[in-house]
């Protein structure tokens, strides 16, 4: 599915030019592959998702047993419409209008999308709270995530949390140095149709945490979710709240 000329200019406006060469990258690459990437998930050929890690933050929602939820990065929209499925109101936000045109189509009643930036949100521009809100290996930025939690405690109610699941960091740093810093993207594993793979900010463990703490958030849970396969954490999961 190639994405209609009118969504992919309205894509490419969401491409700030103050933002720092490597966000503007991961936007840019996301808008390209935002086709290939639906298809990747609706046929499950990710195979890390369909044997551990979808499943992993499903149950990591159902355990805050949300009213609301904010699905942040929400893609192609998967998990918003299976959360929208059990009864929850659900807002998937993405920056890629060709993505939550995607998602938006079929949605499930209760399940709603808007193309925002993490600055956007920053600014203001969602003035909803909600009971939960999810980062599902969406905060692959430096200076997008520091503003984006930022703006947390305004978005989430009382009690509410934040889930976030991203790569393992131990598992993830691969042979390169165990510290903070920009790293190459990589397709290895997709389909030839995904091109211009997107850098992302590597964080330690430590760093993480020391992030949610910056921002007046407190963590209260951390799950290392096994591949059964390979019998390593396939990822890691953080409940904070503020």
């Amino acid at each position: 599915m190639l994405l209609p000329p009118d969504a992919a200019d309205d894509a490419a406006a969401l491409v700030r030019p103050s933002l720092p060469g490597p966000e503007e990258q991961i936007l840019s690459s996301w808008i390209g592959n935002a086709a290939a990437w639906t298809r990747a998930v609706r046929r499950g050929e990710i195979a890390s998702r369909e044997r551990v890690t979808n499943r992993a933050i499903l149950e990591a929602i159902a355990h805050c047993a949300p009213r609301s939820l904010l699905d942040l990065g929400c893609g192609e929209g998967w998990l918003a419409h299976h959360c929208a499925h059990q009864g929850m109101v659900v807002v998937g936000i993405d920056a890629v209008a060709g993505l939550t045109g995607i998602a938006a189509a079929g949605a499930p009643a209760g399940a709603s999308f808007r193309t925002l930036t993490y600055q956007e949100i920053a600014a203001g521009s969602l003035t909803e709270r909600f009971d939960v809100a999810v980062a599902n290996f969406s905060l692959l930025g430096e200076h997008s995530v520091e503003r984006l939690l930022s703006a947390l405690p305004r978005l989430l109610t009382t009690g509410g949390c934040l889930l976030v699941q991203t790569l393992h960091p131990l598992l993830a740093c691969a042979d390169q140095p165990y510290s903070d810093g920009w790293r190459e993207g990589s397709w290895t594993g997709f389909s030839a149709a995904f091109q211009d793979p997107a850098p992302w900010y590597f964080r330690t463990l430590e760093s993480w945490v020391r992030l949610f703490h910056r921002h007046g958030l407190h963590l209260c849970e951390l799950r290392e979710p096994l591949d059964a396969l390979s019998g390593q954490p396939a990822s890691v999961i953080f409940r904070v709240t503020v």
